[in-house]
């Protein structure tokens, strides 16, 4: 299953089997499309955990691999964009520069795998609520906050629901983007 260019609502369910296809998905560990490239904490110097990965729009597999520093820990700057506390890692792609990555295939990771079912919507209908989505336009929970420079809008994801949990402050919802020519991304989040 890819990104389509339309707006979709991300439907979680348990997966019974770890997911080793390169498609959108929650937790497990990542399906790497190219060598692994697991970034590491500036803070900590520890391995970030996998949150998820988000198939990119196209025939060929491309994927943005979101990485968060802290899991059960918390770590101070992990809602800055390019803070070193979080990580979205494009491939084909390239690492940004202030992220420092190993070639570990598998580390700490927020759940199971949770498989994403995409269900095309409306970008109205996804201006109501701050759900998991992929395309279509951010809803903002705080004001408009894009990371500096060119980025555009690549999905937007809870803090957890019935299948997960992961701090992003008190109910709040993270953001990520991809840079103009698709190879680079950002991730930030916002709290009530």
């Amino acid at each position: 299953m890819t990104t389509s260019e339309s707006p979709c609502r991300l439907g979680l369910s348990k997966s019974d089997a770890p997911i080793l296809e390169p498609v959108t998905k929650l937790g497990g560990q990542p399906v790497w499309v190219d060598k692994p490239q697991w970034p590491l904490s500036t803070e900590l110097e520890t391995p970030m955990m996998f949150l998820g990965q988000f198939r990119l729009p196209g025939e060929e597999a491309r994927i943005a691999y979101l990485f968060m520093a802290g899991g059960e820990d918390y770590v101070d700057g992990t809602w800055e964009s390019e803070g070193g506390e979080n990580a979205l890692i494009v491939q084909p792609g390239r690492v940004p520069s202030f992220i420092t990555v190993t070639d570990d295939a598998e580390g700490p990771t927020m759940s199971e795998d949770l498989a994403v079912e995409l269900m095309p919507t409306s970008s109205a209908e996804l201006g109501k609520g701050w759900d998991n989505r992929l395309g279509g336009s951010p809803t903002w929970l705080q004001d408009e906050e894009y990371p500096p420079g060119d980025w555009s809008f690549l999905f937007q994801l809870e803090g957890g629901d019935e299948f997960y949990e992961v701090n992003f402050g008190d109910a709040g919802v993270g953001y990520g983007f991809l840079s103009a020519d698709g190879k680079e991304g950002r991730f930030l989040w916002q709290c009530s």
